[in-house]
């Protein structure tokens, strides 16, 4: 798991979007495409194949999906803490997300079985590409301290793991609406194969690594 940041502390976070149905975001027009969507099909796809010289153009990696995890610690104590979890994920992902529940007893840490101990949603297509647009450009430089990601959280098989430690780095989030804070795990899933390519993939989206 990548190693959390922690986010400037501002006193309100005003909502860029409105929210409607389930999430924060408004519902895009059926012939809209995502700014991120459009650069990889113009831009990254030619580059990607020059750089590791696919010979089939299905080789080219792509982004396959975006889970978002929130842990709920707290429900072990109050189980309406973990509603207000959902509606934080909902309006930062712009899609309603599911429960997790723990699946056995521990009694040392108070734990019942298939109690609410978290949330986490599944992007993909268009909610895929809007929220890595808003990760890259908006909520990571509000980050305090903001040095750039890890290079070294891929897991060998085109995945990307980062962590984030307050929820308040997304402007949906209204400083003075919230509970408490909330730490998120946020997982970039593609179609790559190796370490090298996926990084390359992110990097072409402007993700901003840690300079060696």
């Amino acid at each position: 798991m990548a190693k959390e940041a922690a986010v400037k502390k501002e006193p309100a976070a005003k909502k860029e979007t409105s929210a409607k149905g389930s999430g924060g975001a408004k519902k895009p027009d059926a012939g809209y495409t995502p700014r991120l969507q459009a650069v990889y099909d113009k831009d990254v796809r030619g580059a990607m194949q020059k750089q590791f010289g696919y010979k089939n153009p299905m080789q080219i990696p792509k982004l396959d999906k975006i889970v978002i995890n929130m842990g709920v610690g707290e429900t072990v104590t109050d189980s309406k803490i973990i509603q207000s979890a959902v509606s934080d994920l909902t309006l930062i992902s712009g899609q309603k997300p599911i429960v997790t529940r723990s699946k056995k007893a521990i009694a040392g840490f108070k734990l019942r079985e298939n109690l609410p101990i978290g949330c986490k949603v599944t992007l993909r297509k268009r909610k895929m590409y809007e929220f890595l647009d808003r990760l890259i450009n908006t909520a990571l430089p509000r980050v305090r301290d903001f040095r750039g990601v890890s290079h070294k959280s891929f897991d060998g098989r085109g995945n990307y793991a980062l962590g984030l430690k307050e929820q308040l780095v997304f402007p949906e989030i209204n400083y003075d609406k919230i509970d408490q804070i909330r730490g998120m795990d946020i997982i970039v899933c593609t179609t790559a194969k190796t370490d090298a390519e996926a990084k390359a993939l992110l990097a072409a989206f402007n993700m901003p690594f840690i300079k060696n």
